[in-house]
């Protein structure tokens, strides 16, 4: 079964920055699990699963445009110190931080007395990224997961 909108692909990833290590793997881990054509990952990787099936392997290079997008200078915010909870806070880290619009994560900047200056860039963007992808499996999804726009049960979202 070849990977197109509506099915589901559970894959194993690493992600680099192109020519550096490896920043985040699934190896060990459970493999990823996406409903394919909901947004559920970034635009570049979606496109260079369409067609593949399980057992592929291969590597893409992303450029940050199709990834998390280019950096965008000004964005930065200032959030009371009250919402990051009791966590030791020093500039260059990273931390997911809950907003109206559910968890982002940002870099903290600035740790003030009161305030945090935090940078709501996502932490990759500006970044041309390298994938190693293999398909573990692929199924066609479920009425209920295309309604939803994303993927239930295991490796998936549980209501």
């Amino acid at each position: 079964m070849k990977i197109e909108k509506d099915r589901v692909v559970r894959f194993h990833y690493s992600v680099a920055e192109v020519g550096q290590e490896a920043l985040e793997s699934s190896e060990g881990r459970d493999p990823l699990t996406i409903l394919v054509g909901h947004g559920n990952i970034i635009p570049g990787l979606e496109q260079a699963m369409d067609g593949r099936e399980a057992g592929d392997k291969f590597e893409v290079d992303v450029t940050a445009a199709d990834a998390y997008g280019e950096r965008r200078d000004g964005l930065t915010q200032r959030v009371p110190k009250k919402h990051f909870g009791a966590q030791k806070l020093a500039p260059g880290m990273q931390v997911v931080l809950n907003t109206n619009f559910g968890p982002r994560a940002v870099t903290i900047e600035k740790v003030g007395m009161s305030v945090v200056d935090v940078d709501l860039n996502h932490p990759m963007a500006g970044k041309d990224l390298h994938f190693a992808i293999e398909i573990v499996d692929v199924r066609e999804a479920s009425p209920e997961e295309v309604e939803h726009g994303h993927v239930h049960g295991e490796g998936g979202h549980q209501h």
